[in-house]
């Protein structure tokens, strides 16, 4: 019987097999940040083991708060700092050239179809977008990854999505995978790898499939997985180009992580998503999902455009074609904040950021920030976030607000009217 893509992966980094169901495997990457990071840290330090297994293999960027917003979290940055310096970590990403880690590590080329990478993160699952397995771990997993460059997994069981038809103008990655979870619910992929594939996927650019296994995790999913393909290779190219004599050398060595014909699936879940509508969670589960056709009306105080989901240039770009010669409802806050650096500058370059300084929107610097109520854009109690990041728990934004997800055309055209709208690029139902 054939392989997954999950299980080529497993099966080519396998260490050791203690006992039935469970793989040690070799990481090809392990990511840090700030908030998680620093409790590892500390941690291997009390115990006497203050090192790291392969420092050209650890990759740290300081962007959850940046810049630091009190003494706790400057704290945090300090401990991180120190240990990249102290272990002559190369590739740490301090304040000012820091960015969103799920959009910034694939940019700086980190991310390699077939590869293991983990990060006490929960969205690393972002990563299987290039054919990687990437998964958010504990403290103490962390811990054993850094300290010796292997993770404990169960054998991977793999959901087949396949993704067909052709989307509707107007209709992105963002409202294709608000559905997908809205079908098979917040514990529908629980402990299972969800394999992205068919038309809808193939036609994806890399920031869309970033997006589409970037919120795997809010079905229950360990990862969110897309085949490697020419796709992937002209994005990796610069990175790579030295590795392989053509761009189709460079596929053909990617090919062997695609999933066998025959290979085995718990389930193979299809859907026709060619009358897809944009799409928009309501409640406090990113399961519950509406087209926005039925929240139409809904008032909201903040706009929120950023995040490891839909900060890329691509989303930018969206956007900003929305909110060009407009100016967003005086009743609405409108913040945006890059993913990275190099983002910022291109969107600057092209003139996004002026188009959305003139609509009325704050731009910040690259930030995890809002996302999680912790600075740059938190929510008072009662006030309501149109946002195109990935969660919409209670609070999330801040204590007693509310947040509904949607995509960065939804969000941008949302801001304008100052309530939950369809954008003008959608002329669908």
């Amino acid at each position: 019987m054939g392989k997954t893509i999950a299980e080529k992966i497993f099966d080519a980094h396998l260490v050791d097999k203690p006992y039935e169901g469970v793989y040690v495997l070799s990481l090809d990457m392990v990511f840090c940040h700030e908030i998680t990071t620093p409790v590892a840290i500390m941690d291997l330090v009390n115990r006497g083991l203050d090192r790291v297994f392969d420092p050209t293999k650890i990759k740290a960027v300081i962007d959850h708060v940046t810049p630091a917003k009190d003494s706790k979290t400057a704290t945090q940055h300090k401990i991180l700092r120190e240990w990249a310096r102290r272990h002559n970590i190369k590739d740490f990403f301090d304040v000012g050239r820091n960015g969103v880690c799920h959009a910034l590590f694939p940019e700086q080329g980190f991310v390699r179809p077939g590869y293991t990478i983990i990060m006490g993160d929960s969205h690393t699952c972002t990563h299987g977008a290039f054919g990687a397995f990437a998964a958010g771990v504990g403290t103490t997993d962390l811990e054993v990854g850094i300290l010796k460059g292997v993770c404990a997994f169960k054998y991977p069981k793999t959901i087949k999505f396949v993704l067909k038809g052709k989307l509707p103008e107007g209709v992105y990655a963002k409202d294709v995978i608000l559905y997908i979870i809205s079908q098979i619910s917040v514990n529908g992929a629980t402990d299972h790898v969800m394999e992205f594939t068919g038309p809808i996927v193939d036609a994806m650019s890399m920031e869309s499939r970033m997006t589409l296994s970037n919120m795997a995790i809010e079905a229950g999913g360990t990862s969110g997985i897309c085949y490697p393909d020419m796709t992937t290779v002209e994005y990796l190219w610069k990175f790579i180009q030295n590795d392989y004599p053509s761009k189709e050398a460079a596929l053909k060595d990617f090919q062997k992580w695609v999933s066998d014909p025959d290979a085995h699936y718990e389930k193979v879940l299809e859907y026709d998503l060619s009358d897809l509508e944009p799409m928009v969670t309501y409640g406090y589960k990113p399961d519950l999902v509406k087209p926005v056709r039925e929240m139409e009306g809904t008032p909201i105080d903040q706009v929120y455009i950023g995040s490891c989901t839909n900060g890329r240039l691509e989303d930018l770009r969206i956007a900003a074609q929305i909110l060009k010669g407009k100016k967003i409802a005086p009743t609405v806050r409108g913040i945006l904040s890059p993913a990275t650096p190099e983002i910022y500058f291109q969107a600057m370059e092209e003139g996004i950021l002026k188009i959305f300084y003139e609509a009325g929107f704050s731009i910040t610097n690259p930030t995890c920030g809002a996302c999680l109520g912790m600075s740059n854009g938190v929510l008072a109690e009662g006030e309501v976030c149109a946002a195109t990041t990935n969660r919409n728990f209670y609070g999330r934004m801040g204590k007693g607000g509310t947040v509904h997800l949607m995509s960065p055309a939804t969000a941008a055209a949302s801001a304008i009217a100052g309530k939950i709208t369809n954008s003008p690029l959608y002329r669908g139902k």
